[in-house]
């Protein structure tokens, strides 16, 4: 048997030249690994508390630099990773850190190199999509960055992007609730300005495992239906050629949705619990843009930002905390 999502097609000649019966079919194996157990969500959780802390202590950093425009691409990536590594955890990042500034930011699969690297320039966006990989779990965190005052064009953007991911993560589903059926809600507040993303939403993840990991997906591509366990991604965007691009991603978990006054008894739901907790750019984010709900739910997930990673931090990140997570 092969699955012919993910068998080599070196592997599919090989079994032909050798006269095999093959049957093509899901790899059986997948969908177990994908939903995880109580214990490995248990343990998640608390890597992404560790890899919140270093995120949190690299951006209290990078705002208290004086020459923050002087920094480059390269001088970022290595600051980041020196305080996951300071963690005492860290096996491996999860894969090479993406470190956009300005257009380099619109690149979605950027790598920098010592030809490309790129200083940060005063009002341009950086973007950072980075992971780590520690025994307990697998992160992918993504959070564009104001590197001083950005155009108010650039502002309106990354409160559309905030909004589709604050969308997906409060959505209630039914059962059997596929990817495909969910895209639309991170997309919604680019698509009413004429805007959109070219890639999907959200992959699956494992735990100390492939950062990106199926059957599952957040995509109008994928038709799998999403289950308890299920670790994904929830990462719109937006990138415009040769001049900027915002991401925003948390990670989230597929878990039973709590139980509601008006809800019919025999409709059983599913919802998402975020499992990142770091906060997101304020200076960036056009309140106006921004309904009751958003904003309270903003201000919600700020506030456990605040509860959960601020006892792991030293002192002066810890009042970098509280200005960040203030309310909106």
């Amino acid at each position: 048997m092969i699955d012919p999502s993910t068998a080599p097609l070196a592997c599919l000649a090989a079994l032909q030249k050798g006269g095999a019966h093959i049957l093509r079919d899901d790899d059986p194996c997948r969908l177990p690994k994908a939903c995880k157990n109580p214990i490995e969500i248990d343990a998640t959780k608390q890597a992404h508390l560790r890899d919140g802390a270093a995120v949190c202590a690299f951006l209290h950093w990078l705002d208290n630099q004086p020459e923050k425009a002087g920094l480059t691409e390269i001088d970022i990536v290595k600051q980041l990773e020196g305080y996951r590594t300071a963690t005492n955890h860290l096996h491996d990042l999860s894969f090479d850190t993406i470190c956009g500034a300005g257009p380099n930011g619109a690149i979605m699969h950027y790598r920098v190199t010592q030809d490309n690297n790129r200083t940060l320039r005063w009002g341009e966006p950086l973007l950072v999509d980075s992971g780590g990989q520690y025994h307990d779990g697998t992160t992918d965190i993504t959070r564009t960055i104001a590197i001083g005052p950005q155009l108010p064009e650039v502002c309106d953007i990354y409160t559309r992007v905030l909004k589709g991911l604050i969308a997906l993560s409060r959505i209630r589903f039914p059962y059997g609730v596929a990817g495909c059926h969910l895209d639309v809600l991170a997309r919604a507040p680019l698509w009413m300005a004429g805007q959109d993303f070219d890639h999907g939403t959200g992959h699956g993840v494992g735990v100390f495992l492939s950062v990106h990991e199926g059957p599952q997906r957040i995509s109008r591509l994928s038709d799998v239906p999403l289950n308890e366990g299920m670790i994904l991604s929830n990462e719109p965007g937006y990138y415009r050629p040769g001049s900027f691009g915002i991401r925003l991603e948390n990670l989230i978990v597929v878990t039973k949705a709590p139980t509601i006054s008006c809800s019919d008894a025999h409709r059983k739901q599913l919802s998402f619990e975020t499992l990142t907790f770091v906060p997101f750019d304020r200076r960036m984010i056009v309140r106006a843009l921004m309904s009751a709900d958003e904003i309270s739910w903003l201000d919600i997930y700020h506030s456990a930002v605040h509860e959960k990673i601020a006892p792991l931090l030293e002192a002066e990140a810890r009042a970098w905390l509280v200005d960040a997570t203030r309310p909106l």
